[in-house]
Parts: structure tokens; C-alpha cells; sequence
């Protein structure tokens, strides 16, 4: 279903989005006002004041279908019984608002504690071992997708994209190299601990599905052990953990170097698109650059 919302001029800024919200919310029978922005990143995520729901809007029409992905991702688990976030019910989903995919999710209210490393390794062991049944529909795993957008779009020197163009092209020679001796199944593909909530009973759930994919087991271990291993941002204790209720450290494969790479590209070229936003958000982008230009420096990166 498309709608018709005026178009903003600054693109897709958080002003922009709330102009989305608001014609989403208004196709689709709800009261949009006092929406809270929660996040802006690959999507602007809003928190309606009306009713628990929230509300993604994504960043343009090329999103469409990763956001079906994510719809069909979520009646799938649902079915599977698997902890996981849950589409508002009785809506047609995706909705498309002047060329933004927009959808609409339960809202989970969280308790008094984040999920661990360990849960994060025990979930990711349940969702390898489910079969995709017949009729869904996922991609293969892309760690360039929408890469040359970001790099095209963002608001950064034309010497940093000649840079990022550069490694770009590096980094798929290496991948083109890789070789993977695991049967492919379902993935989340951005598998990181903040990608797990727990809710106000101590239900651990699982969010964000957009890329979700049909791959190979690697793509969801990359996360946290380049977390780990190249930017310490666990304990030695929490990562232990994760490693022990999955079942493996990546760090020992062969391939550890190229998605490390991957990885730290992608952290980077997400976080560009948002340079205007904030000054903290400019000197994150900063420092991951700098970081990108001397990979034997110890990193300082910081969670974003």
C-alpha cells in the first residue's frame, strides 16, 4: 500500500521521519501525535504515545524488500514459537509513505536487566537449528548491501569516500576468497547482544530482522567476535560465555580476518549516514575512519 506524505527537503533526517510517522500512522488508523523517537539509524524507530507500538520507518523505496523480509521473518517465528519482536496484527504491512517502507511492531516492555553474552550465544544456537519452511523466501547473506548507498549519500569528505570506495573494493576480492564449511539456514545477520530485550516477565527476545537471511552460521558469530577480539568491547568472562553457550569461537577459523573487515566496514559506513545529526555521532565516525586507515592500530571505538 503506498501513501502520498509531502516530501521533506532534508532528506532523511529525524525531522524528515516524523513527516513519514505521521502519514503511516494516519493511513493506518492510529494517532501518531507525541510519537518518541527512539533511534535513528538504517531506520528512524518511534515509539507511539497512543498505543504500545512501534514504529519503523526506513530510509527509502529501495528498503521495500527487507522490510516484507522482516514482516514475513516475524509470522514465521511466531508460528515456530520463538522468542522474537511481533508485527501489529490485522495491518497491511509494509506500508510504503512517499517512497519509505514503514511497519508497525508490539511494543516490549523491557525489565530491569540486558540480555547477556551467554543468552546471546543460546539464542543464536536455537535459531541455527530451525528449518526455513517451504514458501519463505530469504536472501543470501550481503555484507555490501546498500554499501555504495551510503557511501554515494552520506556527508562526508570526497577523500574519506575515496578511501571507503578503495577498501570496498578490497574487501570483496577477500570475500570472493572466503570458503565456508557449514550447511547454510537461517540467520539474523546483525547479531549483536543490543539486538536481544528482555522483557518486564525475564522473556529474552529477539528484535530487527532486516538482514534477516538463508546463510551460512559465520555471518551471526562475525558480530560479537570482532566486538571481542579487535575492539574489546566485552570482558574476557562475557565472551567466554557467548562461546560456550553457541558452541564455537569464529576467531579460530580461517576466515576470521576477512569478516573482521567486513565487519568493521559496515560499523562504519552504517554510522556515516547519520554525520549531521550530532556532533557525537561525527566524532564516532571519526574515530572508526581513523581506525579504517591504520588497521594495526588498537581501536577505540565506542558502542553506538
Amino acid at each position: 500500500m503506498a501513501v502520498d506524505a509531502a516530501r521533506s527537503e532534508e532528506g532523511f533526517t529525524s525531522v524528515g521521519a516524523a513527516r513519514v510517522l505521521d502519514a503511516a500512522c494516519q493511513a493506518a488508523g492510529l494517532d501518531g501525535s507525541g510519537a518518541e523517537l527512539i533511534r535513528l539509524g538504517e531506520n528512524a524507530l518511534f515509539r507511539l504515545a497512543s498505543v504500545p507500538v512501534i514504529v519503523r520507518v526506513a530510509r527509502g523505496e529501495e528498503w521495500l524488500p527487507t522490510a516484507r523480509t522482516e514482516v514475513a521473518v516475524s509470522r514465521w517465528l511466531e508460528t515456530e514459537g520463538f522468542s522474537a519482536a511481533r508485527i501489529v496484527e490485522d495491518l497491511e504491512q509494509p506500508l510504503l509513505v512517499d517512497g519509505h517502507p514503514v511497519t508497525f511492531w508490539h511494543l516490549i516492555v523491557e525489565g530491569d536487566r540486558k540480555a547477556t553474552y551467554g543468552e546471546l550465544g543460546g539464542v543464536l544456537r536455537d535459531l541455527h537449528s530451525l528449518t526455513v519452511p517451504d514458501g519463505l523466501e530469504l536472501p543470501s547473506f550481503d555484507p555490501f548491501d546498500k554499501q555504495e548507498l551510503r557511501m554515494d549519500r552520506a556527508v562526508v569528505s570526497e577523500d574519506d569516500k575515496a578511501f571507503l570506495r578503495k577498501r570496498w573494493h578490497e574487501l570483496r576480492d577477500r570475500y570472493d576468497e572466503l570458503r565456508f564449511e557449514t550447511p547454510k539456514g537461517p540467520v539474523h545477520g546483525d547479531a549483536h547482544v543490543q539486538n536481544l530485550m528482555v522483557d518486564d516477565q525475564g522473556k529474552v527476545i529477539l528484535i530487527d530482522f532486516e538482514a534477516f537471511c538463508f546463510d551460512h552460521p559465520e555471518w551471526d558469530l562475525m558480530v560479537t567476535s570482532v566486538e571481542h577480539h579487535s575492539l574489546g568491547w566485552q570482558t574476557d568472562e562475557q565472551y567466554a560465555d557467548f562461546v560456550a553457550a553457541y558452541g564455537r569461537d569464529l576467531y579460530d577459523w580461517h576466515g576470521y580476518g576477512t569478516l573482521r573487515g567486513l565487519q568493521e566496514f559496515g560499523m562504519t559506513t552504517w554510522l556515516m549516514q547519520n554525520v549531521q545529526e550530532d556532533e557525537g555521532t561525527a566524532a564516532e565516525y571519526r574515530r572508526r575512519i581513523a581506525g579504517l586507515r591504520n588497521d594495526d592500530a588498537p581501536r577505540d571505538w565506542r558502542p553506538w
